[in-house]
């Protein structure tokens, strides 16, 4: 490998990971500012001890130095901690506005694939048909359960019906039914239209699944509400029903326009 291969290497993991190193090099600068300052504080009082020792040998009359004259004397010694600290906090702004333009960028990139999908399905109902974009769904579903085999470890009790209930978002399998689910979907709404909008974790409450990491992050809002659909496939020989976001959560969903 050559050098300008490696350099390139080098320069691309330090681009990649920027956040990390400079998040590090806060921590580090945190510790550094405190020991320096510590250590100064030490040296500037033996300093100005030194000092007054020195002044009443001289002149036992003399008072002790000023808060003035000891700044001038002992300020030296404080450009080390401060220099830190200084840059400690630099690399704190700089990883935060790296954070944040990331995550700007990520939710561009969403907005535009979340509008291309959603171009994507209406032109798939245009050319197939609601009746066979509908079996198409049918056939999605059966995969879904099928790539992701029922247990009894996999699945959730949540105080729900009787029926085996499918999320494909979480490929969670939880006991419930569709009045039951249904009737989390006009509550979740009435909440989005007295309260401006709602997250998948609001819905997740309803029906008795647990929140996940990314839960809080989604949702819906007045301008896009809760819209569930049903598909009745078979999971290891037992009916299973698949509920299915017509109107998927959206991020940025608490952004009402």
């Amino acid at each position: 490998m050559t050098l300008t291969a490696i350099a390139k290497q080098a320069e691309k993991f330090t681009t990649d990971h920027s956040p990390q190193i400079l998040t590090g090099i806060a921590v580090a600068g945190t510790v550094a500012t405190a020991y320096l300052t510590g250590k100064a504080a030490i040296k500037a009082y033996r300093l100005v001890e030194r000092e007054n020792a020195e002044r009443y040998k001289s002149n036992d009359d003399l008072p002790d130095l000023e808060t003035l004259e000891q700044v001038k004397l002992t300020w030296k010694l404080f450009v080390p901690p401060v220099t830190t600290g200084v840059l400690t906090v630099a690399a704190i702004i700089t990883a935060n506005q790296i954070g944040t333009r990331r995550a700007a960028a990520i939710a561009a990139a969403y907005a535009v694939s979340e509008k291309a999908y959603s171009e994507y399905k209406e032109k798939v109902v245009e050319k197939l048909g609601e009746t066979k974009e509908r079996a198409l769904k049918a056939e999605i579903a059966q995969e879904q359960v099928r790539s992701n085999p029922v247990t009894e470890n996999h699945i959730h009790v949540t105080g729900g019906g009787k029926v085996l209930c499918f999320e494909p978002y979480t490929a969670r399998y939880f006991m419930s039914d569709m009045e039951t689910l249904k009737k989390a979907q006009n509550d979740l709404n009435y909440m989005v239209l007295n309260h401006y909008y709602a997250s998948l974790s609001d819905f997740y409450d309803l029906i008795g699944l647990e929140r996940t990491i990314v839960s809080d992050d989604m949702g819906w809002n007045s301008d896009k509400l809760l819209e569930l659909e049903f598909d009745t496939v078979l999971a290891d020989d037992q009916p299973c029903l698949v509920m299915r976001y017509h109107v998927d959560p959206i991020r940025g969903y608490s952004r009402v326009q």
